[in-house]
């Protein structure tokens, strides 16, 4: 699942710490039960986040990620997390009433029972957004999920677990964002939405990393490129605080 990360490591890292370190991060995935996921937390809110912001919409985060990014807000769910039955998790989704259902972490697609899930969701007659870091091979994924593709800039210090074939397969209602630290990283995201004429496929969005970037500066810098790429803050961080849980 991960050799490409160990393909693109640098010639001076020890290959046995990058294993380790991956290995450690999956840990609170080791004893899953058959048919369950390690669910962090499953909540109702705001959708805070790209083309379906403002909406009302349910969270179903699950556990682990085997990524450290800088700039990383959901720590928490690194660790704690509970095993759940996906009738145990449809049956939650069914009581909280929405319709829109966003799939995220961690990184969701490590737990290969998202796959079942999201596709049972689907059939329900649910929407459904898949938040995810664009590490991990989205082929797997349900036609009809609406993939979050997050890419990674260098400032998140993970740029090279990027899977550039991911982009090949992105659908018109997808969505890829990138985060950016710095002016650098937006020079870099901006070249990668050229190269790759990500705005032919779908909709791409930028947001600045807390306390990195000031929004102005940000909106300058997205008016100065000509394309049609959104900008976007964390609403539901200007609502209720960038460190509130559950909402």
């Amino acid at each position: 699942m991960f050799s490409h990360l160990i393909d693109c490591a640098p010639e001076s890292f020890p290959l046995t710490a990058l294993n380790n370190a991956i290995a450690k991060r999956l840990r609170p995935l080791e004893k899953t039960p058959i048919g369950s996921l390690i669910v962090h937390e499953i909540y109702r809110s705001i959708q805070g986040e790209g083309t379906h912001a403002g909406l009302p919409c349910i969270f179903v985060r699950l556990t682990a990620c085997h990524l450290r990014c800088a700039y990383c807000d959901t720590a928490h769910a690194f660790q704690q997390g509970t095993p759940r039955t996906l009738d145990e998790i449809i049956a939650e989704v069914e009581s909280l009433g929405d319709r829109l259902v966003q799939i995220t972490g961690g990184e969701p697609l490590l737990q290969p029972e998202v796959l079942p899930l999201m596709s049972r969701l689907a059939d329900a007659g649910y929407r459904i957004l898949l938040e995810t870091s664009g590490s991990l091979d989205i082929a797997p994924v349900d036609p009809r999920v609406r993939v979050i593709l997050d890419v990674k800039t260098p400032g998140s210090r993970e740029a090279d677990a990027n899977l550039w074939s991911n982009l090949d397969i992105l659908k018109p209602i997808d969505e890829v964002k990138f985060v950016v630290c710095d002016r650098e990283d937006f020079d870099w995201a901006v070249e990668r939405v050229r190269r790759h004429e990500l705005l032919r496929i779908c909709p791409v969005l930028v947001s600045p990393a807390r306390g990195k970037i000031e929004p102005a500066e940000l909106a300058a810098w997205v008016l100065e490129t000509g394309l049609a790429i959104r900008m976007q803050l964390q609403l539901h961080g200007i609502i209720w605080g960038p460190t509130t849980r559950g909402v």
